[in-house]
């Protein structure tokens, strides 16, 4: 979810500066970036995103984790996303015979910015649009060619998982998430049709495949970290852009809810009913279906929380209260909650507790004092607090 001030909108428009374009041909550098529309569907927008010159900062305009690692502000993110073309063109999902689209599938598997000339149909829409999943999308102009002039820096195990057409997409996910790749990369080949069994293969738009690539890296991680020993009372406390991330964890089997609420308190637009908070919750055997209240935030926490997880070899029950402050002023994508929650999580020190009392008392405490938020109202509502409450073992399990 996002905060209600832009909620009731999908979109939002942003306007900044013309941008220095003489005319309808220049020469720039990917990030490199790809975006796939879900306008349409089957046939979709597919856009190879750059600057209209060549930038040394050009790999920093499409890159939401050195974004965090950096401390990037709101503002600071938009105008570097203010400065890419979407030189886009149309094609369908499953029709790969263009000679566009595959070079759109050469700058997607690229590490590095690629340099390349574009010719455009039309000048490009002086507009920054943003919605609560996929990163603000600028300039919009409709492209007659592309050529590159270097050839693509791909790492050969990208190369190889692309090329093996036996292998499902999972399984390439997993492969290259495991060899280092990030979410924001993933997800880009997995939109542009570069991953899964050949004859499976297709177009993704940009803002399913986000959600799609989160929820399977935490399923994969899961089938591990069902097996490991149970986690200590800890409490992790920090955020980013405005939000704010209470991350409890309980000596339990896995289970894992999420509260979303926008502070001061308002009723929550997602909200089934009418509360002021959002909420989704999984026990031990995963989310069944899709989250009601909380989007693609839920899947972008949870890959947080299983990788710390998966980094103390422990498994346990994982409670999620996050706060969505003024700070938050534009929706920037779902990736500031997945980034939030791992600077949440990157405490190497967390509170740690003796007994779920004591942690139950810090938390009442601690988000009174900051958000003016009452923690029973969501510790009584909670199923995992619940489920916690029955003591039921790991060994029930397995």
């Amino acid at each position: 979810m996002g905060k209600s001030g832009y909620a009731q909108r999908d979109l939002i428009k942003f306007n900044f500066a013309n941008l220095d374009l003489k005319g309808l041909d220049f020469f720039g550098n990917s990030p490199p970036a790809v975006f796939v529309g879900r306008f349409g569907y089957p046939k979709v927008n597919v856009g190879v995103l750059s600057p209209t010159q060549k930038e040394e900062s050009s790999y920093l305009m499409d890159n939401p984790k050195e974004w965090a690692k950096q401390g990037l502000k709101d503002q600071d993110i938009l105008k570097l996303r203010a400065q890419l073309v979407n030189a886009r063109f149309q094609s369908s999902v499953k029709n790969f015979d263009s000679r566009l689209l595959d070079l759109s599938q050469e700058v997607g598997m690229a590490h590095k910015p690629v340099d390349m000339e574009i010719s455009l149909k039309n000048k490009p829409k002086n507009l920054l649009k943003m919605e609560n999943v996929a990163k603000p999308l600028s300039n919009n102009a409709n492209v007659k060619n592309i050529k590159l002039t270097e050839n693509p820096k791909i790492k050969t195990v990208v190369d190889k998982t692309v090329s093996d057409g036996d292998m499902k997409s999972v399984e390439g996910l997993y492969k290259l998430y495991n060899k280092g790749m990030d979410e924001n990369f993933l997800s880009k080949i997995l939109s542009i049709g570069l991953l899964g069994k050949q004859k499976n293969r297709r177009l993704v738009p940009t803002r399913w495949s986000i959600t799609a690539t989160d929820d399977t890296l935490g399923k994969e991680l899961l089938k591990d970290i069902r097996f490991y020993q149970e986690a200590d009372y800890q409490v992790y406390f920090s955020g980013y852009l405005g939000n704010f991330y209470m991350i409890m964890f309980f000596p339990d089997i896995w289970g894992f809810e999420l509260f979303e609420m926008e502070v001061p308190l308002k009723t929550n637009p997602w909200s089934k009913t009418g509360n002021f908070y959002g909420t989704d919750y999984e026990d031990y055997f995963g989310k069944k279906g899709y989250v009601e209240e909380t989007a693609g935030g839920y899947y972008a926490c949870r890959i947080g929380i299983l990788e710390k997880l998966s980094e103390l070899r422990k498994q346990g029950a994982v409670l999620v209260f996050r706060f969505i402050t003024n700070e938050d002023k534009f929706p920037l994508g779902v990736w500031v909650c997945r980034e939030a929650t791992r600077i949440s999580l990157r405490n190497k020190v967390p509170l740690d507790f003796e007994d779920k009392e004591s942690l139950m008392n810090y938390v009442r405490a601690k988000i009174m004092k900051d958000f003016r938020v009452d923690a029973n109202e969501l510790f009584k509502v909670s199923k995992l607090m619940h489920r916690n409450s029955k003591q039921k073992r790991l060994a029930s399990y397995i």
